[in-house]
């Protein structure tokens, strides 16, 4: 799947994209939950894909040491809200791979209080959703780990 980046940046101007939000409690958190959850998240992937759709779809995970894992679907890896600054990286009129980048915002997941990583290309992605249902639990559980093991310094 590929877009050019004029069509991606007007996209994410009117919000013209599939969006979601799910929000859970650590307390209520189990791996069978977790997984529910995630496999919601990459089904929305493969129906953004369908639809030649962008995506943005939330975990918030509320309690002690809150954390929200974003995967937003873009051509590089800048969080939707920075897109103005994508046309400092990309061609506007250049067609490029859309993936789809894992977010996490938390004020205990680094000074930043933000990551951001490729999780894999859309095309990657449907074509083997279950390697990467599997691939993005960990990387949530391994976040969570961060974000309770934080120290300020």
């Amino acid at each position: 799947m590929k877009i050019k980046s004029k069509i991606l940046i007007q996209k994410i101007e009117k919000q013209d994209y599939l969006q979601d939000l799910e929000s859970i409690k650590y307390s209520d958190i189990t791996n069978a939950k977790l997984k529910t959850i995630v496999q919601k998240m990459i089904q929305e992937v493969i129906q953004a894909s369908k639809n030649n759709s962008l995506l943005q779809t939330e975990l918030v995970i509320t309690g002690q040491r809150p954390a929200t894992f974003v995967l937003e679907s873009n051509i590089i890896n800048l969080p939707f809200a920075n897109y103005k600054k994508i046309t400092n990286f990309r061609d506007e009129d250049s067609e490029y791979d859309i993936n789809i980048y894992v977010e996490v915002i938390s004020e205990y997941i680094n000074i930043s209080k933000f990551r951001i990583d490729l999780l894999a290309p859309v095309t990657d992605i449907v074509a083997e959703p279950d390697q990467w249902i599997d691939k993005l639990v960990l990387i949530i559980k391994d976040k969570l780990t961060e974000v309770r093991n934080y120290n300020h310094g």
